[in-house]
């Protein structure tokens, strides 16, 4: 598959996961540290919580552009979110692998129509289709 981009992010890391993250165009600069879990102090953010930050608020994009593309589709309400957890932990191949949960609010929209609009959110988000048969995604309709 081809991407031509029509915008591109830039940040930059340095010292790894005890080190510090900058994206230079918005002024974002963290400190970063390994959770506890991963035998770090855990004091600054860490690249899942980052990754569950930005799929988030994607997949609200996703399924708010999905409905201007499905006019059958139910509009996305204003008070949407999307809470993704990301775990990381070791694979059978003795790297490491990621696993997401999406819980998704929709206030006020009916449930079965909610699935739906999870759903072409789902297929729609760049993150999605990122990790697509690589991280096993489940979505949840709170």
């Amino acid at each position: 598959m081809t991407i031509s981009p029509i915008y591109t992010a830039q940040g930059t890391a340095t010292g790894g996961r005890n080190g510090r993250a900058k994206v230079a165009e918005s002024g974002l600069d963290l400190i970063l540290a390994a959770p506890p879990a991963l035998g770090g102090n855990g004091e600054g953010s860490n690249p899942e919580q980052l990754f569950a930050a930005g799929y988030s608020a994607c997949f609200i994009g996703a399924m708010q552009f999905a409905t201007t593309q499905d006019a059958s589709l139910a509009k996305v309400p204003a008070e949407v979110s999307v809470t993704a957890n990301v775990g990381i932990g070791p694979d059978a191949e003795g790297g490491f692998g990621l696993s997401v949960l999406l819980s998704v609010s929709l206030p006020g929209v009916d449930a079965a129509e909610a699935e739906r609009v999870i759903e072409a959110g789902h297929k729609i988000c760049p993150y999605s289709n990122a990790v697509r048969g690589n991280v096993e995604v489940t979505t949840e309709l709170l």
